[in-house]
């Protein structure tokens, strides 16, 4: 995950909501996203 750029990290993250993946997956895509400090971008868009 660390390869992905930011934006391609927040649109997997939305993908997958709208995808209704497994709530692993996105809680790892949310790890990264924290990890990133991106966790704005989440909120302000969700």
């Amino acid at each position: 995950m660390r390869k992905l750029s930011d934006e391609l990290l927040i649109e997997s993250y939305f993908k997958a909501r709208e995808l209704n993946l497994s709530s692993e997956f996105i809680n790892l895509i949310e790890s990264e996203i924290r990890r990133r400090s991106l966790s704005f971008k989440i909120k302000k868009s969700s």
